[in-house]
């Protein structure tokens, strides 16, 4: 049987208090908590829940999921919410199931979707097509959490026939839709939203967001390698804390080596948030949203959870999950993952003749790639 103890300041995110106790942990589990006396405070570690990003395409790391859990782990990452989009576009199911079956191999808990947009558009001819019947066989597995964002949201609101059997497959699971409607507002957006699509995080503007929970959906404030939406957004964490949650959508694997959602989380402590209101957007509301099986420092919840010297700097010495060590001091303590690629590349090599234009020695146009 495994079993062991750890005492450090609790960071109790769901009763909102931060106290020195003793974790009781048995096979991964918090099977009590013994409270200490507050003078054993001073010098003890602060312990908290480890944070999951709300949403992200592993795929933008360019890495699997075992070697994006390596990079993460170190930043107090034990869970993400995955959208498998761009390898779908690729592979189709068989995509989907290759990113399930390598996140297993590893101890970071990875949530996928079914993707419900592939291809993203009728107008692309990428390497697979998701049909609904493949989104409802997706929606039955237990690995699979949701239906991943609905880009297509022209298709929403006109009634498309095939978008709204994947919704009704989603609704028939009782797994929660992830929405993508940047700039819609009003009566499309309504329409949108009434068909049980719950979260957005492509909102540029207070507005916009505040238009969407209006509405009842959840706001993901994202600050990615690319989109950037989080200084617009944060003060949305004063009046809505229970309907924010912290999301990177595309996490380069330059950036990701720098931080990952540990980034906004200090972000938003530096300019002033509330230390609770903060770390719910990245524990207790994506666990609540997804139901999600993270924990959250709670007697029989399984433990997952961070070491930090100080909540100032929040640098995390350490993160747990299942109750084992898996990460100490910028070092990940599980293995690379030896993984064979799947491939639906059928190539044929290009030769420097073929890319010869004849000129007749006149000017040619030229198409030019700027950054």
């Amino acid at each position: 049987m495994n079993h062991h103890s750890l005492t450090g300041n609790i960071v109790d995110v769901v009763n909102r208090r931060i106290y020195p106790g003793t974790l009781y942990i048995e096979n991964g589990i918090i099977t009590r908590i013994i409270k200490e006396p507050e003078a054993a405070a001073d010098g003890l570690p602060f312990l908290l829940p480890g944070f999951v990003d709300a949403h992200v395409h592993i795929e933008s790391s360019m890495l699997v999921p075992s070697e994006f859990a390596r990079l993460a782990v170190v930043h107090g990452t034990v869970g993400t919410v995955s959208d498998p989009h761009e390898i779908a576009n690729v592979l189709g199911v068989e995509g989907v199931a290759y990113m399930i079956e390598n996140s297993k191999k590893v101890p970071v808990k990875f949530y996928f979707g079914a993707p419900s947009c592939v291809p993203a558009t009728p107008f692309e001819s990428s390497g697979a097509i998701i049909t609904p019947e493949d989104v409802k066989k997706l929606l039955s597995r237990d690995a699979v959490k949701y239906l991943s964002e609905m880009m297509n949201y022209p298709g929403v609101i006109f009634q498309d026939e095939g978008v709204m059997k994947k919704i009704q497959y989603a609704h028939d699971a009782g797994k929660v839709i992830d929405g993508h409607i940047p700039g819609i507002s009003g009566q499309d957006l309504k329409k949108y939203a009434e068909a049980g699509i719950t979260t957005d995080h492509e909102c540029f503007t207070i507005e916009e967001a505040q238009e969407k929970i209006s509405l009842g959906m959840k706001i993901l404030i994202r600050e990615g390698s690319a989109a950037k939406n989080f200084d617009e957004l944060i003060p949305l964490l004063t009046i809505h804390p229970d309907r924010i949650m912290f999301c990177s959508d595309d996490k380069h694997p330059n950036d990701l080596i720098d931080g990952h959602i540990n980034l906004l989380v200090k972000k938003a402590l530096m300019m002033g948030y509330d230390l609770f209101d903060t770390l719910r957007c990245v524990t207790l509301n994506p666990k609540m949203h997804y139901g999600l099986d993270t924990g959250l420092l709670q007697p029989g919840d399984v433990a997952d959870f961070l070491m930090a010297d100080n909540l100032a700097d929040l640098t995390i010495s350490a993160t747990y999950i299942q109750g084992n060590k898996v990460a100490e001091k910028g070092k990940a303590l599980f293995n690379t993952v030896q993984e064979k690629a799947p491939n639906k590349f059928f190539g044929s090599p290009i030769h420097t003749e073929q890319l010869r234009v004849p000129t007749n020695g006149k000017q040619i146009r030229v198409i030019q790639a700027l950054d």
